[in-house]
């Protein structure tokens, strides 16, 4: 499950909420019912809904509410869907798209040796990413950044978070106040 941002989607406001949520999630002694492992997913979950919060209501840059710019990002997205990596869900947003893929096999054994250099997602990512990128900055008639350098991952463990998270990705436009239903977006 990926996430990523446009360049300066968060406000310096909004980063420095985020930081203090991560932050005071550190400090905290995990509960006792918790193994690490589910400690660590749960504050990750945390931080990712404050995150998506700041994305969703405030989000400083909105260049995908340009359908053009969004129709280009949804494109590189299922560009290599099928070969590269099954596609499970996507979204695009004004300020950032949601995806899950799942990386395949037969793609990840051709690459041999150079799979060692960069993993199966940072590379699909890089591809999305450089694609829509340059695309969309055509569109606007600007260069430089377009995308966060970083993305935000998780991989999901089981049959049942496959379901939230898809169900998290449709809802995603819902949940926004972009549309009322998830078939309208």
């Amino acid at each position: 499950f990926v996430t990523a941002c446009l360049e300066g989607s968060i406000s310096a406001r909004g980063l420095l909420d985020v930081d203090r949520c991560r932050a005071n999630l550190e400090k905290q002694k995990r509960p006792a019912e918790l193994t690490h492992l589910q400690w660590e997913n749960h504050k990750w979950k945390l931080v990712f809904a404050r995150t998506e919060n700041w994305l969703d209501v405030e989000p400083m840059v909105r260049h995908l509410e340009v359908k053009e710019l969004a129709l280009e990002v949804e494109k590189a997205l299922l560009h290599f869907a099928g070969e590269h990596y099954a596609l499970w869900a996507w979204v695009v947003m004004p300020s950032h798209f949601h995806w899950i893929i799942e990386p395949s096999e037969s793609w990840i054994d051709h690459l041999g040796k150079e799979a060692n250099k960069r993993s199966p997602r940072e590379r699909i990512m890089h591809s999305v990413k450089r694609h829509s990128a340059r695309q969309c900055n055509k569109l606007q008639k600007r260069t430089g950044a377009f995308w966060q350098a970083e993305s935000y991952d998780h991989c999901i463990d089981d049959v049942d978070e496959l379901e939230r998270v898809i169900d998290y990705i449709e809802l995603n436009p819902v949940n926004a106040g972009i549309t009322q239903t998830k078939e309208d977006f």
